[in-house]
């Protein structure tokens, strides 16, 4: 990577060519937090490592439902009304929810106000508890969607990383899910479900992260059907 000498303060540069990004720390990452502090940390602690937890997973494909048409970073930074919101994205919980709760929802400020998708979250709740009664759990029904090793690029570079939106196995997740009644669940939004909950490793090469999260993905134990 080329040398980049940053004020204290002032926006970090990415590199033109390998779309890396040098912060304070001296270590490279992926070009997209742009050094903000708390974009950092997802990309560090959240971005490309494996989830089983299903709560976690239904919040994370719900909250990509709600960022259509808007920033993640918008998303992250209101997680916490979100998941006040919509009962810490329990499933069981938010299934439960009734036209009140659409109501208190429309009213929090916290949140993204979009009656649509409040009230897709309530039914992919529903959903959410037929897998879960279906496959045992949802993150043995989600990672039986991970690409097999031979369909990944060789290499995630800079080049390669803006080429990736949607991918075959994205595609047949949206439609399954979408077949089994689930909405705001189109292929690229679970495509950057699958890159967030660590289903694939997009993190750049070069980046501090990328060989951290590839040994954490073949230390995992894929969770199957029960």
């Amino acid at each position: 990577m080329s040398e980049q000498t940053t004020a204290k303060g002032a926006k970090p540069e990415r590199d033109p060519v390998t779309g890396l990004l040098r912060g304070e720390d001296g270590k490279d990452r992926c070009w997209w937090h742009g050094g903000l502090d708390d974009y950092m940390h997802y990309h560090d602690t959240e971005w490309g490592w494996p989830v089983e937890d299903d709560r976690r997973l239904f919040e994370k494909i719900c909250l990509e439902g709600f960022q259509s048409g808007l920033s993640w970073l918008t998303i992250l930074r209101k997680r916490e009304a979100f998941r006040a919101a919509f009962a810490n994205f329990e499933f069981d919980k938010v299934a439960a929810f009734t036209e009140d709760d659409v109501e208190r929802c429309l009213a929090d400020a916290g949140i993204v106000r979009h009656r649509k998708k409040i009230e897709s979250t309530i039914n992919n709740a529903g959903r959410a508890l037929e897998l879960h009664k279906e496959f045992g759990s949802l993150a043995a029904y989600f990672w039986s969607f991970e690409p097999a090793p031979e369909n990944r690029p060789p290499k995630i570079d800079f080049a390669t990383a803006r080429t990736l939106g949607k991918t075959a196995e994205s595609t047949a997740l949206s439609m399954d899910l979408k077949k089994r009644g689930w909405s705001f669940v189109g292929p690229t939004t679970v495509y950057a479900f699958m890159q967030s909950m660590g289903m694939v490793n997009d993190h750049l090469e070069g980046c501090c992260c990328r060989e951290p999260v590839e040994d954490a993905r073949n230390a995992f134990a894929r969770p199957v059907p029960r």
